[in-house]
């Protein structure tokens, strides 16, 4: 362990791991996507073969964090055999995607023979910072192999044995297959985080995956540039012309799906026209299914022994959801605006022209017509994994998968030309034709 893990008070550890990571990055980048893959698939069969130490591993922090986690926390912490061959399943999965790297994303003819490209190439070294998550270990190591990258991980306390064992696992798979094993690191200890912060000269990006307190600390205190979302306040505006029954299965699965997902929906609004004959329906699904439900005056006088919503910000996290009435479209909008953290917005009707206005107009990274929030996932969209979900709108928004971890860079082949024949009485000509892809 200790090649590998920087732990409380070791300053220059957490440094020469970082420095490692810099130098393994610089081999992995100029790999063909055979090699890369080739690694992937080593890395699922080594998880594959160590589910036993693992699951002990998982056990073992499960036991230390019984008493003290929240039952949503405990929930994503927990590792059994279906998350285990779902996390295996993942990182089979990335190595199947179209390769990232090496792609031309422009190509100009500045003048006869000097030629201009711009392709994809990985960002370099990652920093993760991520709370309570098994899956977030093999899901973020798998694209940042992929994508060319080394990556540092840094769990929160209560994953910690787990996220040892797996970087374990994948080092190893590493090596097994010729590659360097400072691609995948971890450092623990509250104190690194602080320390990864201050190396902007050796990471290229950092990904928080946590609370909403983390990431604006993270956000806080860095001159990297930060890839994340501070929380996920994610709405369901029921319309006035809309399918009950679709409405109603469509606001269970956003809650009930996994109710500690940042893309589970935690606010419901409901147009006033069908408020009085489709909120107790709602209400009394969801409680059947143990949602506790906190309404606005409208709400509660409709049902009795509602609690009245006491933030419209709140990221339940779990079984809650807030529902209010609003009048108009218009108004659903301004709520999400107001309250919403620009994750995943979803309208449920059979009114084309409302659902297309809707489209255009919510300002968030994932805006759903007639479709559950839980669908904002990278796996879903087909990214193979995700290393979170982005709401800024620099760089990579939503689901950040293989795209989101890379950027460009310019390559010019000349001739021997000079700036200086470009200008003058006589000067050469840019022709600036550009190429078609």
């Amino acid at each position: 362990m200790s090649s590998m893990v920087a732990s409380d008070g070791d300053v220059q550890r957490t440094h020469e791991i970082a420095e490692a990571a810099k130098r393994a990055s610089r081999m992995i980048a100029p790999l063909d996507e055979a090699r890369r893959n080739a690694a992937l698939e080593a890395m699922a069969r080594a998880l594959e073969t160590a589910s036993a130490e693992l699951m002990q591993a998982n056990a073992e922090d499960c036991r230390a964090g019984a008493d003290e986690l929240s039952s949503s926390t405990m929930a994503r912490l927990k590792l059994d055999a279906a998350k285990l061959a779902a996390m295996v399943e993942q990182v089979r999965s990335v190595a199947s995607l179209p390769d990232p790297l090496g792609r031309r994303l422009d190509a100009v003819e500045l003048d006869e023979g000097l030629k201009l490209e711009k392709i994809s190439v990985p960002l370099g070294v990652l920093a993760v910072i991520f709370e309570a998550r098994p899956d977030a270990v093999t899901q973020i190591a798998a694209l940042a192999l992929k994508s060319g990258n080394a990556v540092m991980l840094k769990p929160g306390k209560e994953v910690e044995r787990t996220a040892v064992a797996l970087v374990r696992v994948l080092r190893a798979a590493l090596v097994e297959v010729g590659l360097p094993e400072d691609a995948v690191s971890v450092v623990l200890g509250r104190e690194r985080v602080k320390e990864l912060l201050g190396m902007h000269a050796l990471v290229d990006m950092v990904i928080p995956r946590g609370s909403k307190a983390l990431v604006e600390f993270v956000q806080a205190n860095t001159r990297i540039p930060v890839l994340g979302h501070a929380e996920g306040v994610c709405h369901v505006y029921v319309d006035r012309v809309v399918d009950e029954a679709l409405a109603l299965r469509v606001i269970e699965d956003a809650k009930t799906d996994y109710p500690a997902a940042c893309n589970a929906v935690e606010t419901v609004l409901v147009h006033g026209e069908i408020a009085a004959g489709f909120i107790p329906k709602l209400v009394a699904q969801l409680q059947k299914r143990g949602v506790a439900v906190h309404g606005d005056d409208a709400v509660r006088a409709l049902v009795q022994g509602i609690e009245r919503v006491a933030d419209w910000h709140t990221e339940y996290g779990d079984l809650a959801v807030s529902v209010g009435v609003v009048a108009s479209m218009d108004a659903a909008m301004e709520h999400i605006h107001a309250h919403g953290s620009s994750h995943t917005e979803s309208i449920l009707t059979e009114d084309t022209a409302a659902a297309e206005r809707f489209l255009r107009e919510v300002d968030a990274a994932g805006v759903f017509h007639n479709a559950s929030t839980r669908f904002a996932d990278g796996f879903r969209y087909g990214f193979g994994a995700e290393v979170g979900i982005s709401t800024s709108k620099f760089h990579a928004r939503g689901p950040v998968g293989l795209d989101g971890l890379t950027t460009y860079k310019y390559l010019l082949r000349g001739r021997g030309q000079m700036a200086g024949e470009y200008r003058g009485a006589n000067a050469r000509v840019f022709t600036h034709r550009r190429e078609t892809r």
